[in-house]
């Protein structure tokens, strides 16, 4: 038995990256349900010789009987996903830089024609987890469920296990709401296996996306809960929870003051006896990655709240596969908005009747229409999408808020700006059979009226009259253009363009946590004086 060695952890998130190449998925800053990562290996290997050279996969047990090599997984704390290998090269701070060398094909692939596995990655969330095997050429794969227990096999064709396949085992972390654990192994000669064992039943979607600066070919499998989770009734209930586990605190308090005063009296001497022990800190509870359990309906009170409630939807562009623009020394646009928006949804969510929903609230990526259908989901009364983009000019700096247009975009800058957002989709990897009715979605992007314009233009006057107090402008109006994402026909709705990363002095202000906290505060300003100029009317949300 050989274990093999532990690879080196990544940096933190906003620490100054001198390595611009990489295409690592970064887990060290996550949500409120994710932690950072450690690294553990649970690969491992055994050779036997026999008659024949094949593999058997127990998907009920991580026991393997095999003539051939065969890694097995099992997550004990979480597990970083090592740094995926190479694709063509992507212009800087237009979505991604090239990776690491790629592992080298062996003669008999190569010249067979051969697939060869670039890079395999995991990308776990609340709301879905995406499994990428990346290759030079198209895999030939079919998936498979079994109900008990529970796991997902998935067979690729025309392929030898490898090491690049055998990292996967080693991605899996332990608050994956989805993925138990991974089994690899060679099934038959050319095929190998994976065996993913489940938390909870999924609904399984497998595409395939060409490629597209900077990635190859790309195999997805998305794993989706059997049911989604109510987000309007999740705002709902997260407010009373909140209130529930502060009273809690205070009660716990409370306990621990009265008996650490009952045990000073009861020692000889009293208070004079010595000083007090304060009781260990109660443990920090990790997120519980088991499916949440039905909740029962509204009761007529809280329909009255959810009425009366002023719904926020803030848009952290990019996210997971779609990394946005990376800056001079490597920052990348996902995981500063990410920040931001996290900070701002607290900032937010303590005004008395304000509550924020997140399109997304870790790494992982949201197609550009189910961005503006969880907004509209929610019956949210704005839509605020935040993001740091890059231009072909370092020198551009300056913050922008724009509102959508219907009749060209204001200035050719808009023009691409809006041009190269509504291209995340093609690098985030969409599944185009999963859009069942594409023409009712397009339509819908159309329906948007003169008066949702006029409100998203005062809507973005003052964020953007708030935010030229604290940084630079990069325009004093607010601009318009195209963006996909802002076409809620009934939603007053802005893209806050908070710096630009490509130029290195507001990439630096953007990695400082306190000029972050200024652009939230500035935002959240402006936000509340919308609503005082503009109330928000009392709406009949359906749950």
């Amino acid at each position: 038995m050989r274990r093999r060695p532990l690879s080196s952890p990544p940096p933190p998130l906003f620490a100054e990256s001198h390595s611009r190449h990489s295409r690592q998925p970064d887990h060290s800053r996550q949500s409120d349900h994710s932690r950072q990562p450690d690294l553990s290996d649970h690969s491992r290997q055994s050779d036997q010789s026999g008659h024949s050279r094949r593999s058997l996969l127990f998907a009920a047990a991580p026991v393997v009987l095999s003539f051939g090599a065969f890694v097995v997984a099992r997550p004990s704390a979480a597990a970083t996903p090592p740094a995926p290998a190479p694709a063509p090269a992507a212009a800087s701070g237009a979505g991604g830089a090239p990776p690491a060398a790629a592992p080298a094909a062996t003669p008999a692939a190569a010249a067979a024609g051969d697939p060869t596995i670039v890079a395999v990655r995991l990308w776990p969330s609340l709301e879905y987890t995406r499994v990428t095997i990346e290759s030079d050429r198209v895999l030939a794969a079919r998936h498979n469920l079994v109900e008990s227990p529970p796991r997902l096999t998935v067979d690729l064709e025309g392929l030898e296990l490898d090491a690049a396949l055998r990292e996967l085992v080693g991605q899996v972390r332990a608050d994956d709401p989805f993925i138990r654990g991974v089994r690899a192994g060679q099934f038959q000669p050319r095929v190998v296996r994976i065996v993913f064992d489940l938390k909870q039943a999924v609904r399984p979607e497998q595409f395939a996306l060409q490629p597209v600066p900077p990635y190859q070919h790309r195999l997805i499998f998305d794993l989706y809960p059997t049911e989604e989770r109510d987000p309007l009734l999740a705002l709902v209930r997260e407010r009373e929870e909140a209130s529930d586990r502060a009273a809690r605190a205070l009660q716990d308090s409370l306990a621990d003051f009265i008996a650490r005063i009952e045990r000073i009296e009861r020692r000889p001497g009293g208070a004079a006896a010595g000083p007090a022990v304060a009781a260990p800190p109660p443990p920090t509870v990790p997120m519980t990655p088991a499916p949440p359990p039905p909740q029962p309906p509204l009761t007529a009170a809280e329909r009255q709240r959810v009425e009366r409630l002023v719904i926020v939807a803030i848009d952290p562009g990019h996210g997971g596969e779609d990394p946005g623009a990376i800056g001079p020394s490597g920052l990348r646009e996902k995981d500063v908005v990410l920040a931001l928006a996290l900070e701002l949804r607290d900032r937010l969510n303590a005004v008395p009747g304000m509550r924020v929903m997140l399109t997304r609230d870790s790494d992982h990526f949201v197609p550009l229409w189910d961005r503006v259908r969880k907004a509209r989901r929610v019956q949210a009364d704005l839509f605020v999408s935040l993001h740091a983009d890059a231009f072909m000019k370092r020198e551009a700096r300056g913050a922008s808020v724009f509102a959508l247009s219907t009749r060209g975009a204001s200035s050719a800058a808009a023009r691409w700006m809006a041009e190269r957002e509504n291209a995340a989709d093609r690098v985030g990897g969409v599944n185009a059979a999963g859009v069942r009715d594409p023409q009712l979605l397009e339509a819908m992007l159309d329906m948007s009226t003169a008066a949702q314009i006029k409100d998203s233009l005062a809507l973005g006057r003052e964020v953007l009259g708030r935010i030229g107090r604290v940084g630079e402008l990069h325009k004093r109006e607010v601009e318009q253009a195209g963006f996909a994402v802002l076409k809620a026909p009934d939603i007053p709705s802005i893209l806050v363009e908070t710096a630009f990363i490509s130029n290195r002095a507001e990439e630096k202000l953007l990695r400082s946590a306190e000029y972050r906290t200024q652009l939230v505060g500035a935002i959240a300003a402006g936000v509340r004086r919308y609503f005082a100029k503009n109330p928000p009317l009392r709406r009949q949300r359906q749950i």
